[in-house]
This record gives C-alpha cells, structure tokens and sequence, in this order.
C-alpha cells in the first residue's frame, strides 16, 4: 500500500521514437563524442525535445541522466551569467563514460521563454535577484514540467536511473511519473564573477525550490 505522502504514479500516455541518428558532438576544449540522437512523437507538451545516447546506455547497469533545460544564451553563445554552459559540458563527459542519456529540453529561461529571460536579466542587473526578477515580472519562480522527460524515459526503456542534477523538484516530479531515481549524482560548481550572485541565489533556494544542495564559500571568505 502506497503512504499519503508517496502517492501513485500518474499514468503517462505513451510517446513513440520518430528518429534516431548518430551526431559527433565536439566542444570548443577540443572534447569529442558521438550521440545517439532520439526524437519523439506524442510528447505531452509538444515541444521538440531530444534525447542524446552517450556512451553504453542500454549496456549500464544503471544508466547516468541529465535533464538540462535548453539555455541559449549559455549552451551556445557561452554567457557567464549562468553556469549552464559548464554544467552541459561536464554531463556530457560524465554521462558518456557510465552511459546514459542527457534529455535537452526546450525549457529556455526555467520556462519562461528566452525573451523574459532577458527582460528578468535588465532586472537583475538593477538588484533583483533570479527569483525576485521573475515575480517582478509576473512570472513563475520555475515553470518547468518534466512529464516529457519522464516519457522519454519510459520510451527509453530507461525506467530506473541516477540523475545528475542539484535541482530536487527534478528527482520528485519524475518521480511522480514512475521514474526510480537510485540516486542523485550533483553536478560541479561552475563559479565566475559574473555568476556567483546566480549561484548564491540557486545555493539559498526559496520554500518552492528547495535550494540546489550547492555548497558555496561564504560571502568575503
């Protein structure tokens, strides 16, 4: 019998492999690996999130996972406003060694869109912190829905894994959808100057975030 404060999982609708192709992946410090790349059909959201297969997924026995929501700004351009750039790098390298999968969800801005990111930055850069920028705007704290990650996991057949994340809502909603998370592997500190105030902020956490388990020096240390 399921407790009060484990609840059943939800039921998901199923999603169904539409591609699957080989990508060599190579990264500006000369880092080189092929991934599998999956696309899917009937995601619940219908945005055009991929799954990448690094290393030996099916082989581990218990594949690596990271749920990195999609930052322009960071994954691309390399902004040092946020640390996503580093963190995608490092999940990369770490996921193709154990095996597993990294799941690039089109979430831009905690889901808020790439627009009202920018705009919570203009606020930032006038005190606001992310959380306070965001509700400023009228905007959620984090608006991310991990429904189509979990899909793509049951779609995977990758129903049991590690998660390589900071973020606890991450482990709980996918969770939530009958994902066994065996164990929380946290990603590294990816601090700059640009981005310790970012950090601090994520480290802190609010009642909806939980903090990230992020592990800082005190401020003047």
């Amino acid at each position: 019998m399921t407790s009060a404060t484990q609840p059943l999982p939800q039921q998901l609708p199923p999603a169904r492999v539409r591609t699957r192709v080989r990508v060599p992946l190579h990264f500006g410090d000369g880092f080189q690996v092929d991934a599998e790349v999956t696309t899917f059909h009937e995601l619940s959201d219908g945005a055009e999130h991929l799954a990448l297969g690094l290393g030996d997924p099916v082989g581990a026995a218990t594949p690596l996972v990271r749920l990195h929501s999609e930052c322009l700004t960071g994954d691309v351009f390399g902004s040092a406003r946020c640390d996503c750039g580093p963190q995608l790098r490092e999940s990369v390298e770490r996921i193709a060694r154990q095996g597993g999968y990294l799941l690039y969800l089109r979430q831009e801005g905690r889901g808020i869109g790439l627009y009202n990111k920018l705009d919570a930055y203009a606020l930032q850069d006038g005190g606001l912190d992310t959380y306070a920028a965001n509700a400023a705007l009228g905007l959620p704290e984090d608006a991310r829905d991990y429904t189509a990650a979990a899909q793509m996991l049951h779609t995977l057949r990758a129903p049991r894994i590690e998660l390589l994340s900071n973020n606890p809502a991450k482990a709980a909603q996918l969770a939530a959808h009958g994902i066994t998370i065996a164990r929380r592997v946290p990603t590294g500190v990816h601090a700059s100057p640009s981005n310790l105030h970012y950090l601090r902020t994520k480290a802190q956490g609010t009642p909806l975030t939980l903090g990230h388990g992020i592990r800082l020096q005190p401020q003047g240390s």
